[in-house]
Formats: C-alpha cells, structure tokens, sequence
C-alpha cells in the first residue's frame, strides 16, 4: 500500500477566542444526567491540557529538521490548534474544580507521567511516535463521538460544542504528528505500532481511572461505582458504545503503509466548518452537527 495520501486533507485552521458559555450554568452530569457518562468526558478533560503540551513539545523536537515549506506551516498550525485545546479545556477544568473535583491533582499526575517519566527517560523518536499514535486515536475517536446521536446526544449544547469544535479540529491536523515522524525521524514500523499499543493501554487506563476517582469525590461508594462501571462500560466499548464506530480505522493504523489521509473525512467535518464559518458560533455549529448525525 503506498504511504501517500489518497483523500486530499482539509486546511488546519487555527481557531481562537472561542466561547462556550462555561461562564454559565452547565449541569454537574451534563450528559443525559449520567455520573458515569459525564465523569468519563471530563476525565479526558483533566488530560487534555498536558497532552497537548506534550504532543507540541514532542514534534517541536524535530521542527528544526523540516524541510518542507509545507509540513512546516503545518507544524505551526497544528501548535496553535493544540494549544488553543488546552486553553479550552482549561477553562473547563475550572468548572470541574468548582464542584470540588481535584482537577489539579489529576493534571498533576498527567504531567509527572508525561513530562517526567515519557520525555525524560524515552527517546525522542518514541515520544514522537507516541504523539502520531494519539493523533491517530482522538482522529478516530472524535468522528465516533458524533456520528450516531446516541454516544453524545443527550449532552448539554455547550458540552456538545466543545467536544465537536475539538473533534473537527483533530480531524483536520490528524496526519501532522504522523508526517514528522515519518518523513522526518524515520521511525520505523516496530516502533510505530509499538507506540499505538502503549498509547491506547495508556489512555483507558488513566481515563477510567480518573473517571473512578472523580466519582469517588462526588461521594459514590466503593458499590455504587461498580455498578456505574458495570453499566458504563458498555456505552464506552459494547456494541453501539463510543469505540464502536472506530476499531477499523483503529486496527488500519497496524497496517504496513498506512497513512491518515488514506480515510476520508467525516461528512460531518464539512457540515461543523459550514456552520462555522456562517455564523462564528461553535455552539452554533455544535448544533448543526447534532442535526446531521443519524
């Protein structure tokens, strides 16, 4: 399979000073008024922001090697998206800190696993190769969200937006993390796959667990959590759940030859980017996007 590209890709387009209306009121359970739905999607909240400084950080590493004036401008598109994405989910994290979700502590242990483990004691190919695997994960992940109404639909419209802003977003720079990797470090076919496999251990692991200990704080017993996960779980890996709609683009990433490019955007891509560009409003388009699914 040849590793170009076979869809052309959308432009990355940095997309800042945006409002979701976190100044006011959000539901504590914003999705369906489920703990356990809620508390997952806020679990990948808390690591957002020191993910995304650690994916810039890991293909800064290799950003003075670029000799292609147009993976270049990717490269600093993609930054300005990333960091645009912490910034959001920041101000987000604030909410959950008002409720009395130790936000700080959770963001605390992602930066001393990323920061102080990852990219101190890993090669920077690896670090690189781990980035390109999660761009690939939330690429997947984020047109599963919002394909079919029942993985997101019953979420508060601001909630709805942030995630679908996010999600369109991952969609259009999904190729850039793996492009330097590639063209630029060389990393080869072991360590690629490798790093999808550490990565998607990686991710659950500290999503649930941070889902669990959010749940812990909003005064769920030990019992009653388990029975949140027991049924939970399903919506997240069971059938119709939110990983259902991407194990064949995830498993494609395994393939020799593989590219990002090589799946088409979501029609639901074009949709949120009319939207959008119409009216300014990510709400708005976060809308438009609910309209659309099926």
């Amino acid at each position: 399979m040849s590793t170009s590209a076979a869809y052309a890709h959308p432009d990355i387009v940095p997309r800042e000073k945006l409002s979701f209306g976190f100044d006011r009121d959000i539901p504590k359970y914003w999705l369906g008024g489920d703990a356990f739905k809620t508390r997952f999607c806020d679990a990948m909240s808390t690591i957002f922001p020191e993910g995304e400084r650690f994916f810039i950080s890991c293909v800064r590493d290799f950003r003075d090697q670029v000799t292609d004036p147009q993976l270049q401008e990717e490269i600093k598109h993609f930054m300005r998206q990333e960091g645009q994405h912490g910034i959001i989910h920041s101000q987000f994290n604030e909410h959950l800190t008002k409720q009395g979700i130790r936000v700080a502590r959770l963001e605390g242990v992602m930066k001393w696993w990323l920061f102080d483990v990852l990219r101190k004691y890993l090669p920077k190919k690896h670090t690189l190769a781990l980035t390109a695997a999660s761009e690939h994960l939330t690429a997947i992940m984020a047109e599963a969200l919002f394909t079919r109404k029942t993985v997101m639909g019953a979420a508060d419209p601001r909630m709805f937006a942030m995630y679908a802003w996010h999600a369109m977003e991952e969609m259009e720079h999904k190729a850039v993390a793996f492009d330097v990797m590639q063209k630029v470090a060389k990393v080869g076919y072991l360590r690629r796959v490798l790093a999808l496999v550490e990565t998607t251990l990686a991710f659950n692991f500290n999503v649930l667990s941070f889902t669990n200990a959010m749940l812990r704080r909003d005064g769920f017993s030990r019992w009653q959590r388990v029975k949140l996960f027991a049924k939970g779980l399903g919506w997240v890996y069971g059938p119709g759940g939110m990983f259902m709609g991407c194990w064949r683009a995830y498993w494609r990433y395994y393939k020799p030859g593989f590219h990002p490019w090589q799946d088409a955007p979501s029609p639901l891509y074009q949709v949120w980017v009319d939207a959008f560009n119409r009216s300014g409003d990510p709400v708005e388009a976060g809308r438009e996007v609910y309209a659309a699914a099926t």
